[in-house]
């Protein structure tokens, strides 16, 4: 047995949840509609499935979107109260919910309560003409929440009372295959707080860390511990800000936001010169990175498959770890305030965060940041 495979095995061993995976991750937006629209034109999901008025839901109206393994929520308030419409008018278009799919949402609920999370929703069964689901959830990081999906009894279309979408309209798939990570933005003094729910609450154990030393410019600086699950297939790096001279992409963040929260979701493709260009082509705005950074990008990273004019012309990131190398490329923000946005990421064996790239990108959004006026 390999060393990984030991660490796979003491960690599924001590691993009392046993979480299969992401379910789903359900965004707060102003107009759930227009926000469909968006992921379908601009990045390529596939509209599964709706709940609203014409399927009995009175206060919102949500939006399923897919894409291989990626599935998201896009729900929007239909009335100017309750939560959905606080949560817009609080922190604008938002991660609410990264939901897990496990075996039996009610043992999950009572362990992590029983560790010290706090409920939110109960154990609760959502019958419908095609069986039912049992969903539970306990609070995370600000207004954020966790969802335990327990889909045995269930043979519809996602949940009772969604109903599938006949006919979509025509979507072009982009490549983005699954989530690769998520990571979350706490307040300064925070970030050890969370990494320790998450590794007490939820028995997930600390992969890494990274001090304001490794990730800063001469302007700012963050400090980031990654936390995963038993299986390692569920990765969260949580990250706080540290002193800089100038206000950092996590401080901008929490200002904007009004609190912590979700702050990108990375999204793995096999093939990410096809996948960026695919998306640059319907009108995704990328990060921009100075030719300077790749003049000595073949002695930092060594002998790799793609072609390097053409990681040049798109901006995509290369780093190397023991394992591997890694390519990856960040969004702009996905909404008008400088809060959520994506990472798209592929993994040639390695197994990080592309640490060797966080100058360049701090540096990256550094420029944004200038141009917003937030520096």
């Amino acid at each position: 047995m390999t060393m990984t495979e030991r660490e796979v095995t003491r960690s599924q061993e001590g691993d009392f949840l046993q979480l299969k995976g992401i379910d789903y991750v359900e965004f707060y937006v102003g107009n759930a509609r227009q926000a469909a629209h968006y992921f379908r034109t601009a990045f390529g999901f596939k509209p599964l499935a709706y709940a609203g008025l014409e399927t009995g839901i009175r206060d919102r109206t949500s939006f399923v979107v897919e894409q291989r393994n990626i599935r998201f929520v896009l729900t929007g308030a239909l009335e100017p109260d309750g939560d959905v419409a606080e949560h817009v008018r609080l922190h604008g278009d938002g991660v609410k919910d990264i939901a897990f799919l496990v075996d039996d949402a009610a043992q999950a609920f009572r362990e992590t309560v029983k560790r010290g999370a706090q409920p939110v929703l109960e154990p609760t069964v959502i019958q419908g003409q095609k069986g039912h689901v049992v969903k539970a959830t306990i609070a995370a990081y600000g207004d954020t929440v966790h969802s335990f999906i327990q889909r045995d009894g269930y043979q519809g279309t996602f949940f009772p009372k969604f109903h599938a979408i006949k006919n979509p309209p025509p979507t072009m798939p982009t490549g983005l295959a699954a989530i690769d990570h998520i990571v979350g933005n706490v307040e300064l003094g925070r970030m050890d707080e969370w990494v320790d729910f998450y590794n007490q609450v939820l028995g997930f154990r600390q992969l890494q860390h990274f001090s304001d030393e490794d990730i800063s410019t001469e302007y700012s600086a963050l400090m980031s511990k990654v936390v995963q699950n038993g299986t390692g297939r569920i990765k969260f790096p949580i990250n706080e800000p540290a002193e800089g001279k100038r206000k950092s992409q996590i401080d901008e963040y929490l200002q904007y936001y009004r609190g912590p929260g979700a702050q990108h979701i990375a999204l793995i493709t096999d093939d990410i010169i096809g996948t960026v260009r695919a998306l640059r082509g319907n009108g995704v705005d990328f990060l921009r990175t100075p030719d300077t950074y790749y003049e000595m990008l073949n002695e930092r990273v060594g002998m790799i498959d793609e072609d390097m004019d053409a990681l040049r012309e798109l901006n995509i990131l290369v780093d190397r770890d023991d394992e591997g190398y890694l390519l990856q490329i960040f969004t702009k923000p996905l909404q008008d305030r400088p809060t959520v946005f994506f990472e798209i990421i592929q993994r040639k064996g390695a197994r990080g965060f592309g640490a060797g790239n966080f100058k360049a990108l701090f540096e990256a959004i550094e420029r944004e940041q200038e141009l917003r006026g937030n520096l």
